[in-house]
């Protein structure tokens, strides 16, 4: 067996090294994008710092979020990294005390232009590259707990993992064919989403055009229990738009339901389905219920879900709809929304929501605004520039696999080169992608 080494000096005088190599690619896609002059030109700035300007600081907080850098204090491993650094363009990287300082010290106003570039970014990206006649909306909820009473928003309301402990709770709606985000909401720990649906909405409405080739756009919206609302159904009634939300098993919905009868529709797992018309309490008019029962496993963690109702040895789902789908394909419908749930991890786990960084409300709602461009950044380089299963990797992968790649940035021949492992398994891969992003024409 070979033995490690026995002598082994020490150097710190190499400037030229990175463990970042790879976000040379995703660097190169954002400028594709004109992402700082969208930044410097979108944003009416009203501070301005001497050696930093703040589209360089923004740019600096997307990039070390996507590197996986899930606080501002973690951004002082950069200070060292000189390669980095060059590949942001910059002299040097800001200090951790300079990138929360220039957060803290954002109001409104920046808040507002940092929210339009990321719409006109939206807007690009769903017409490219070409424009899709249906849109299916995804709304779905998260609970932040907040470690600090003295944060700005922060208020005691439903949190089942920190009872009694304040926090936020953001909604967040998603695009139900591409993943992207819609739009994204920071609210006071004490709301509730039905509180904020029609605003919602509204928002995301506007954001999907009304007509494409003549062909009137298709709209479908998915959502949760907290979504359960009869103005908000009624608000959809009106607008023509399909929908699938999970109704709560009220005592009368579950009284209807005990009398149902039901088919068999998944024969794995023996799950079984019915509707029914019902008018619930204070409803104007009846409306499609579809129920969905399925054996108790043989685990019951499940049982604490307030959306789930037991009986019998069963578990039953409810939905309302108005969608002209046999009942099994409305569930089947709705189960695609179980991406949001992965979409929403996504963003806890990969990314630092959940990861309050200043006591200012508004400086914490750009920060948040900023994690939901970083995702979408990351969805249109996944599915625009990367080939192969790369592009159905999550966020973490693609960090072990290409962004954490080792490298040394040398100038041969007034050329600067980035010199890679030449053991690296997915070149290929890497070149494909570097291809691809020359090629690409966003209009």
């Amino acid at each position: 067996m070979p033995k490690g080494l026995r002598s082994l000096q020490f150097s710190f005088g190499d400037t030229s090294l990175t463990h970042y190599g790879g976000m040379a690619l995703f660097q190169q896609f954002c400028r594709k994008l004109g992402l700082r002059r969208l930044f410097q030109r979108q944003i009416p700035w009203g501070r301005r710092d001497n050696l930093y300007h703040p589209a360089e600081l923004l740019l600096c907080i997307l990039y070390g979020m996507v590197a996986g850098l899930k606080r501002i204090s973690d951004t002082r491993i950069l200070a060292y990294n000189r390669s980095f650094q060059q590949l942001l363009g910059l002299q040097r990287f800001p200090s951790d005390t300079t990138l929360r300082s220039f957060l803290r010290s954002l109001g409104p106003q920046e808040l507002e232009g940092l929210l339009k570039v990321h719409d006109r970014l939206r807007t690009r990206f769903r017409e490219y590259p070409r424009a899709r006649t249906s849109a299916t909306m995804d709304f779905d909820s998260t609970v932040l707990p907040i470690y600090g009473w003295t944060i700005q928003g922060a208020k005691v309301g439903y949190n089942p993992k920190k009872p009694r402990r304040p926090s936020y709770h953001p909604v967040v709606a998603f695009d139900g064919h591409s993943r992207d985000t819609l739009l994204g909401i920071l609210r006071p720990g004490n709301t509730q989403p039905i509180t904020v649906a029609q605003e919602m909405f509204r928002l995301c409405q506007g954001k999907v055009p009304r007509y494409v080739h003549r062909k009137r756009v298709a709209v479908r919206l998915r959502a949760d229990a907290g979504f359960y609302d009869k103005d908000f159904v009624q608000l959809l009634d009106e607008e023509g738009v399909g929908y699938c939300i999970v109704a709560r098993m009220t005592h009368p919905l579950q009284a209807r339901t005990a009398g149902l009868r039901f088919r068999t529709f998944r024969r794995q797992g023996h799950w079984q389905v019915a509707q029914t018309a019902y008018q619930p309490l204070h409803w104007e008019l009846s409306h499609r219920f579809v129920v969905v029962r399925r054996p108790k496993p043989p685990r019951e963690e499940e049982a604490g879900q307030l959306t789930l109702w037991e009986f019998h040895d069963f578990f039953y789902h409810a939905f309302v709809s108005n969608l002209p789908l046999k009942p099994a394909a409305i569930y089947r419908f709705y189960a695609d929304r179980a991406n949001a749930e992965l979409d929403i991890r996504e963003l806890k786990e990969a990314l630092p929501l959940g990861k309050i960084p200043t006591v200012r409300f508004t400086a914490n709602a750009a920060h948040f605004e900023l994690i939901l461009l970083a995702y979408d950044l990351v969805n249109w380089f996944r599915r625009l520039c990367l080939p192969g299963p790369w592009q159905r990797a999550r966020l973490q992968t693609l960090r072990y696999e290409l962004f954490m790649l080792p490298a040394r940035l040398l100038n041969v021949h007034h050329r600067n080169v980035l010199a890679l492992p030449s053991g690296y398994p997915h070149r290929q891969r890497f070149f494909k992608a570097l291809a691809q992003i020359r090629r690409l024409r966003i209009p």
